[in-house]
């Protein structure tokens, strides 16, 4: 039986079967290529960690990354450790849980010459979508020893500088909390600077973003407050 190519009924049979072979296709190309792109997200996470320790444009960055990383370990909202290691696994949904109880915060223990430095990760929203970034600190938690920030969509010339190295370096030597007192964020971009050792001034024309960067170490490290206190009295008793 001979079809009639110029029907309606062929038209939509060829176009249906297309569509399967297509999809098909994709899905095993998809599929294929999974590991590689699951990789290529984990380097680019290990990329942006060595960034907040200031290392950057790194020719093997697996190789640096594990050349400087200690220990990832996770601990919860009361400061407990419940993983040594594992850090590195914990995503976005588990560190910013609504659910105190449910909150799993990563912490990358780092050593990078002499110092041993601690990277948290940060969250936050900016004027058109997502921020993020690391935060490198000192043993001491208040003084910022690097910082890399980056954001899905903000404004190209503006609320985009804060990824450029010149805007995050203004950072560097800030302290994030005042002696002995975890408990306020200090940290900050502001319009007007009030506070010199902690704040850096806003970028100009992008308001949103500034105070989405200002919300965003206040919103990220405040969890990790227990775990500050803790370790700065533990490391007090020691010496």
């Amino acid at each position: 039986m001979k079809l009639n190519t110029n029907s309606n009924v062929y038209t939509i049979v060829y176009a249906s079967v297309m569509v399967i072979v297509v999809a098909f296709c994709l899905a095993c190309v998809s599929e294929l290529l999974r590991p590689r792109q699951e990789a290529n997200v984990a380097n680019d996470k290990r990329s942006q960690i060595l960034a907040a320790l200031n290392i950057r444009n790194v020719e093997n960055v697996q190789k640096e990354y594990d050349c400087v990383l200690l220990h990832d370990m996770v601990i919860d909202i009361n400061g407990a450790i419940l993983q040594e290691e594992g850090g590195f696994n914990v995503d976005s949904k588990q560190i910013m849980a609504k659910d105190d109880a449910a909150k799993r915060l990563p912490i990358y223990v780092c050593k990078v010459e002499s110092d041993t430095l601690y990277v948290f990760p940060l969250f936050g929203r900016g004027l058109w979508g997502e921020l993020w970034g690391y935060l490198a600190l000192k043993d001491d938690f208040r003084t910022v020893y690097g910082i890399f920030m980056s954001h899905a969509s903000e404004t190209a010339g503006l609320g985009a500088r804060i990824t450029e190295e010149q805007f995050q370096d203004k950072f560097v030597g800030k302290k994030t909390f005042s002696e002995g007192d975890f408990s306020n964020v200090l940290l900050g971009v502001k319009k007007k600077v009030e506070v010199p050792g902690s704040e850096v001034d806003a970028i100009t024309g992008a308001t949103l973003t500034s105070n989405g960067v200002d919300e965003m170490f206040k919103t990220s490290l405040a969890p990790y407050k227990k775990f500050f206190e803790t370790s700065v009295t533990h490391a007090a008793s020691i010496n």
